[in-house]
């Protein structure tokens, strides 16, 4: 890939798009202010180690899904601020000397390292997502750049993730939420997060062309209320075997399975007379579409005018060599709906003699939501694919997922952020993340040490401690011992790192992960919370400096 014509020498070593909009103005005014404060003290250059973490899984549930990795790093290989932002920047901070614009000027990531867990991953809450080591006057700039692309990857991410959880396996789960995002970029960073979040389609085009998603969708109403009778369907010709059949054999073969539909004795009594304009839309639109028709059969009616006039053009194609593939509902008792339609397809291919007729796919769709879903399951249903739209992609029942951005070292020195909230009290040091297996080959518990502490040993049994609760403590005897923090990124620096896989791996990594965790972190109603610890020593050093850095209050 070129660089861009403003980006860094080291964008050639990173292949893909990035996005326009993330650049290094994409920051808070904090974060230049500060880089000023530390430019002008002779800070800016002193090496910090920042860790990027959350506090709180997201959606009462007990697992995340980390995602956003990639374009952080395709941030850093291009990051570099244009004379024109670098203007921009001078004129936001009035009083602040040239020789600072210069400095900036020669920004780049060229002495910043990214350690991360792989992206697809499943995490926890306080264990570092990243580690960014660098020049603490570049790293301060990375902040909200990286916060705003791992927040919401990671949300909608999850989101997916439970809702396929809910779905199951067997059910394809398609994304349709580009009209309700917030804005383009949340349309197709959420069309982008679900697919690796484990949904098998989006409608969005810009998303299946960017990304390689594939893609889904039909007609809508509109299309269905735009015609009035068959007599609109003109010089259309259905490229059947023969390569004979014109539009008015196929009408014709559509109007004989319409009455033999009728006059079916287990079919008469659901119906009278459909609406020939949906008739109508139906047929054009299997003329267009004869390979992949799936119609919209909610306009009017769903069982007296919609399914029967679909099975009428299904059974046409089936005529001339082209097998339709089914229906979407987007009203009414979808539970109801889909059981009757199901049932009327078996019928057709009983009473018509049309094997796998009533294998049709039923598509449901209509603000469907993890909730409404589940309450599917339980009312029993024909479904086969699910669309979701507004409830996935807003992250409508969480807003965001709260990832922070914290010093835990500078030059060597470990730093502590103390609240009266415990909650919000960071872990200092740089350190190393392992997840520990047990026998039965779930993950058992996360565990942080000190850098320079040895790795946990395959056998060797091990005090895991809650990092800020006494009580919480537990020896684990590892089966398997994983260590999750990877180097993604060097700089400039020759050394081996970890390469950036396609979506596609990073799904199924995702995938792989969530079929792997004990099934009481997954369910919906009171999952257990998965253990996240320290080790012994680094328990002891965080509260040693916490007491060190804490003032002693006096009483008079």
């Amino acid at each position: 890939m070129e660089p861009k014509e403003n980006g860094s020498e080291l964008g050639q070593i990173i292949d893909g798009p990035t996005n326009p909009m993330v650049t290094p103005l994409l920051n808070d005014l904090y974060q230049f202010t500060m880089a000023y404060a530390y430019w002008k003290a002779g800070k800016h250059n002193e090496r910090s180690v920042f860790d990027l973490y959350f506090r709180k899984n997201p959606f009462g549930g007990e697992y995340t899904v980390f995602a956003g990795l990639e374009e952080c790093i395709k941030f850093l290989a291009n990051f570099k601020l244009s004379d024109e932002e670098i203007d921009f920047v001078r004129d936001c901070l009035p009083g602040s000397e040239e020789a600072f614009c210069d400095y900036l000027r020669g920004l780049d990531c060229s002495d910043v390292e990214v350690y991360a867990i792989p992206e697809g991953s499943v995490v926890f809450p306080k264990v570092p997502l990243m580690r960014v080591e660098g020049p603490v006057g570049v790293v301060q700039l990375l902040e909200t750049p990286f916060l705003n692309l791992v927040n919401f990857a990671s949300l909608v991410a999850t989101n997916a993730a439970r809702h396929r959880f809910v779905a199951g396996k067997s059910k394809s789960l398609l994304e349709f939420g580009a009209r309700r995002a917030q804005g383009p970029d949340g349309a197709i960073s959420a069309s982008k997060y679900c697919y690796l979040g484990g949904f098998d389609a989006t409608s969005n085009v810009a998303a299946g062309k960017l990304f390689g998603i594939p893609l889904r969708g039909t007609h809508s109403h509109a299309y269905v209320s735009s015609f009035m009778s068959t007599d609109e369907i003109v010089d259309k010709v259905l490229r059947s075997a023969d390569g004979k059949t014109t539009c008015e054999d196929f009408v014709s073969h559509v109007q004989t399975w319409l009455k033999k539909i009728q006059y079916s004795p287990s079919l008469s009594g659901i119906f009278s007379e459909t609406n020939q304009s949906e008739l109508a839309a139906f047929t054009s639109y299997a003329l267009a579409f004869p390979k992949t028709f799936l119609a919209l059969v909610d306009t009017y009616d769903v069982m007296k005018s919609g399914i029967p006039n679909f099975c009428a053009v299904a059974l046409a194609l089936n005529d001339f060599g082209y097998k339709a593939l089914g229906i979407r509902l987007d009203s009414g008792d979808l539970a109801y709906l889909s059981r009757e339609a199901r049932n009327f397809f078996c019928t057709v291919e009983r009473e018509l003699k049309v094997p796998g007729f009533g294998k049709m796919v039923v598509t449901a769709s209509n603000d469907l939501n993890e909730e409404t879903i589940d309450a599917l399951n339980k009312q029993g249903h024909e479904v086969d694919a699910f669309g979701i739209g507004t409830y996935l992609v807003t992250c409508y029942s969480q807003a965001a997922l709260g990832c922070v951005f914290k010093l835990v070292e500078i030059n060597n020195q470990p730093r502590i952020k103390l609240s009266e909230d415990v909650t919000k009290v960071s872990i200092p040091c740089k350190k190393r993340s392992y997840r520990l297996y047990g026998k039965e080959g779930y993950p058992l518990v996360d565990i942080m040490t000190g850098e320079n502490e040895p790795p946990p040993k395959v056998g060797e049994r091990l005090l895991c401690r809650h990092p800020f609760n006494e009580s919480k403590r537990a020896y684990v005897v590892p089966q398997r011992v994983e260590e999750l923090l990877k180097c993604y990124w060097r700089g400039s620096a020759d050394e081996a790192r970890e390469e950036l896989p396609p979506l596609k791996e990073i799904r199924e990594r995702c995938i792989k992960q969530l079929e792997n965790m004990r099934p009481d972190h997954m369910r919906r109603l009171n999952p257990t919370p998965y253990k996240v610890s320290v080790s012994a020593k680094l328990y002891d050093f965080i509260h040693f400096l916490w007491l060190n850095e804490a003032p002693v209050g006096e009483l008079q």
